[in-house]
């Protein structure tokens, strides 16, 4: 691909020194939100597995169930913590309040599980020890949904759902980085450049809803889920006015939503969760214009869009864009590792002071380090840029050239040959937020795209874009 100037040595090297920090804690809901229609679920069951003993509370045991009867909320339970008679077998009632399917996963294996609204019955043998018990749907017990019985003449238990037992199915452990598996399959390079606009004025989209592995760095698997199977979704691409029609449908194993930024719907309206195997149809009007995000909005948000649930909407404005050389699209994310194979960590994502393994543009590390996208010396390049987060800031800059043109969520902060000579560096983007940048590289050469927050350019976020032969010298 040519040398790579001392220059960028020297962005790679402060990206890599710069590249610790450390976060802990996952957050709780202050006002967990309301139900909503539609969502998608797995058969309740239950599993007991004793003789039901008579209970006769005594004294000492006066605050005591004598069955126990639990509801889920978006995201937690009520009550989380139950003091029993007795060692003995229960009826157990669990009613789900929530917007989307929950279940309560004992520590011994038994399990029910609810859609929204729905309430599932069975029974549960509580030993002298106590239970613990959680939602096994992944991210929901880290984000609070876990809880302890009691027997009332005994402490609760101290171990949580755990090793042998099927209560942890489905749930996502807290763990450190992974090692990278020098047999894992490779990366596959996205194609950066930005779609041409879609035809016509109305359009109908298949948008499959697909979790599968995806190789997000060198060595390092995830199980995503995606939008389409690929992280980030498609980029969409329409004009002002157009309606859009994206049918969707839940090929993966748990349940799924999409809010599109781009559209105005309540959110009780359309952006409902998608049962396993179900299907929706989502209709917006592009009524204007930007450079939008849509992503999964099914609880916790947070840990779906960790897990690759995002993509672009470029709705262009009266009249279009003037034509250019080349266009490109890149939306920026973090990657949250958990063990190899399995979804992002969500107790890692959701730290309050976020430190990703990887931040990346268009879902893989490095890509276009390895692969540099070719532009033509003193052409016209367009870039659209989104940061999809789900929790870091995007200061997104091209080394050796200078942005004439800026747009940053609809406000055109700079115009080519304004009268002042103004020129930009640098684009700033918070979450969700997406914007459109111009240049022309002035020679031949190699020009890294990064964002500026030199502590996450070692994490992966890297690329080049190559003039010409990429030697300035020739």
């Amino acid at each position: 691909m040519g040398h790579i100037s001392r220059r960028l040595t020297a962005i790679v090297a402060l990206g890599l020194v710069l590249a610790g920090c450390s976060g802990a804690g996952a957050p709780t809901w202050t006002y967990p939100p309301g139900g909503s229609p539609a969502a998608g679920a797995a058969p309740a069951s239950a599993n007991p597995s004793a003789s039901t003993q008579p209970i006769t509370p005594g004294p000492d045991v006066a605050a005591a169930v004598s069955s126990i009867d639990i509801k889920a909320f978006d995201l937690g339970f009520d009550p989380s913590s139950i003091t029993v008679a007795g060692a003995a077998t229960y009826d157990v009632t669990f009613q789900n309040t929530g917007s989307t399917f929950h279940d309560l996963t004992f520590s011994d294996g038994t399990k029910l599980g609810a859609d929204p609204g729905v309430t599932a019955t069975g029974k549960v043998t509580v030993p002298a020890a106590g239970l613990t018990f959680l939602c096994s749907v992944p991210g929901h017990a880290d984000a609070g949904m876990r809880g302890t019985i009691g027997v009332a003449t005994t402490a609760a238990a101290s171990t949580e759902p755990g090793a042998g037992s099927s209560a942890t199915t489905g749930a996502t452990a807290s763990v450190s980085a992974p090692t990278a598996d020098p047999n894992a399959a490779p990366y596959v390079l996205r194609d950066a450049t930005a779609p041409a606009v879609l035809p016509g004025t109305v359009h109908d989209i298949d948008l499959p809803i697909i979790e599968k592995d995806i190789t997000v760095a060198k060595g390092f698997v995830v199980r995503a889920w995606t939008f389409g199977g690929a992280v980030p979704g498609p980029t969409i691409r329409v004009h002002l006015g157009d309606t859009v029609r994206i049918n969707l449908k839940n090929e993966g194993a748990m349940a799924h939503s999409i809010d599109f930024h781009a559209s105005q719907t309540a959110w009780n309206d359309q952006m409902v969760d998608i049962a396993p195997g179900g299907t929706a149809t989502y209709t917006f009007k592009a009524d204007y214009a930007g450079v939008w995000m849509y992503h999964c909005g099914t609880a916790p948000a947070l840990e779906h869009i960790a897990n690759g649930m995002f993509g672009m909407v470029i709705v262009e404005p009266k009249g279009g864009l003037p034509k250019v050389d080349q266009e490109f699209a890149f939306v920026q994310s973090e990657w949250y590792l958990g063990a190899q194979g399995e979804p992002a960590d969500y107790a890692k994502a959701s730290a309050a002071a976020p430190a990703p393994d990887f931040v990346v543009f268009n879902g893989i590390a490095n890509q276009y380090k390895d692969n540099p996208i070719q532009v033509t010396t003193k052409g016209r390049v367009r870039v659209f840029v989104l940061d999809a987060g789900p929790s870091i800031d995007s200061s997104y800059h091209v080394v050796g050239t200078l942005f004439d043109e800026v747009t940053k969520e609809g406000v055109v902060a700079l115009k080519r040959g304004n009268a002042g000579g103004w020129g930009a560096q640098a684009i700033d983007l918070s979450p969700a937020q997406g914007g459109i940048v111009e240049f022309s590289p002035a020679e031949d050469g190699l020009y890294p795209f990064v964002t500026h927050a030199f502590n996450f350019v070692g994490r992966g976020a890297l690329g080049l874009f190559k003039a010409g032969d990429g030697d300035p010298k020739n």
